[in-house]
C-alpha cells in the first residue's frame, strides 16, 4: 500500500513527454555515482557486419577472469541487455547494476553497448543485440563458452531486445537461447487508451513511466507505423510462440508493463514452454537499478537464482 506522500510525489515525477537530450544528461548522471561496485571486468567487441558493437564484461570473481579467459574453461554466463526506452542508457551508466548481477549471481556478466534510437532505428539496436549473442553463443567472443551455461537477460527494453533476439534465434536457427530472462518487459505496441491491458490504464499515469512516455519511446524506436505489426518490435503479436527458451518473467505492481509481461508468460506457457512469472508487489518500474539492499532487488535475485539452479540441474540429469 502506497502512503499518500508518496503517491503525492510519484504524481509531481511523474509528468510530461520524453525530452530526448535531457533524458539522456539525467540519465548520464549515473556515471557520477560513487559507489559503484568495482570488480574485475573487460572491455571487448563484437561485430554487427562493418559494425563495432562493445561490450562489457563483468566477472564475480578473480577466479572467474582466470577460468573464463586464461584456462579457457566455461564458466555461465548471463547476456545482458540493459533498459532505457531503446534511446537512453548505456553500459556505462549500467556498470553498477551488471557488477552487483555479476556477484549475486555467481556469473560472468556480458553487457552489449547496442545502438541508440532516433539516431538508429529499428531493428538496428534489435540487430546489434543479436550479432552479439550469435557471437557469444558461437563462441566468438574473448571468453571460451558453452550454449548451455548462457542466459539471455534483459530489463524493460533490454527485455523487448531479449524476447525478441530469442524469437530470431528460433527462426534464424543460427544458436539455440536455453534460457531468457525478462525483467518488467516492454513487450507491447500501444500505450493509448486502446491498450488492452489494465495496467497501462491504472499505471499509467502516476508511477513514474507513464503510458505518455511510452508512446514517445516507441515513437522515437520505430522506423515506420508499420513496425509496430512486427513481432521482432513487438513480441507479444508473435502467434506462434513454440519452441522458445526457459523463460522467467519478473513484473511490477506499479508498473503499465505489468499486464503485457504476464499475459507473454501465460501465452508462452500454453504454447508448450516452460514459463515462470513473479510479480514483485510493492515494487515500481525501473527497481532493478535501485541497490542490493533494496527488498525489491533482492526479491528478484532469489527468484533468479532459483530459475537459474533449477535449469542447470536439468542439464545435469
Amino acid at each position: 500500500m502506497i502512503s499518500k506522500t508518496m503517491k503525492a510525489i510519484l504524481h509531481a515525477l511523474s509528468y510530461g513527454n520524453i525530452e530526448l537530450e535531457s533524458s539522456r544528461r539525467m540519465a548520464d548522471l549515473k556515471q557520477l555515482d560513487a559507489m559503484r561496485i568495482f570488480v574485475k571486468k573487460l572491455d571487448a567487441r563484437v561485430y554487427n557486419g562493418e559494425h563495432e558493437v562493445p561490450v562489457r564484461l563483468y566477472f564475480p570473481t578473480e577466479e572467474a577472469m582466470q577460468a573464463g579467459i586464461v584456462e579457457g574453461n566455461t564458466f555461465p554466463i548471463l547476456l545482458f541487455f540493459h533498459g532505457g526506452g531503446w534511446v537512453t542508457e548505456s553500459v556505462e551508466n549500467y556498470d553498477r547494476v551488471c557488477a552487483r548481477m555479476a556477484q549475486a549471481t555467481a556469473h560472468i556478466v556480458v553487457s552489449v553497448e547496442y545502438r541508440l534510437a532516433p539516431e538508429h532505428k529499428f531493428p538496428v539496436p534489435l540487430e546489434d543485440c543479436y550479432a552479439a549473442a550469435k557471437a557469444l553463443y558461437t563462441n566468438q567472443l574473448i571468453l571460451n563458452t558453452d550454449p548451455e551455461k548462457i542466459t539471455i537477460i534483459g530489463d524493460s527494453a533490454g527485455g523487448n531486445l531479449t524476447a525478441a533476439v530469442c524469437l530470431m534465434a528460433r527462426d534464424k536457427g543460427e544458436f539455440t537461447p536455453r534460457r531468457q530472462i525478462l525483467i518488467y518487459p516492454a513487450l507491447g505496441n500501444c500505450y493509448t487508451e486502446e491498450s488492452p491491458y489494465r495496467s497501462v490504464q491504472e499505471n499509467g499515469c502516476d508511477y513514474l513511466l507513464t503510458s505518455v512516455k511510452m508512446e514517445d519511446y516507441l515513437n522515437l524506436y520505430q522506423s515506420s507505423a508499420e513496425d509496430r505489426q512486427n513481432p521482432y518490435f513487438a513480441p507479444i503479436l508473435e502467434k506462434d510462440l513454440r519452441n522458445l527458451p526457459e523463460t522467467l518473467i519478473l513484473t511490477a505492481e506499479y508498473d503499465p508493463l505489468r499486464d503485457e509481461g504476464e499475459v507473454y508468460g501465460r501465452k508462452l506457457h500454453a504454447a508448450g514452454n516452460h514459463v515462470e512469472v513473479h510479480r514483485i508487489y510493492g515494487a515500481f518500474h525501473g527497481f532493478f537499478a535501485l541497490g542490493i539492499k533494496f527488498l525489491h532487488v533482492q526479491e528478484s535475485f532469489k527468484y533468479i537464482n532459483q530459475f537459474l539452479n533449477k535449469s542447470y540441474e536439468k542439464i545435469l540429469q
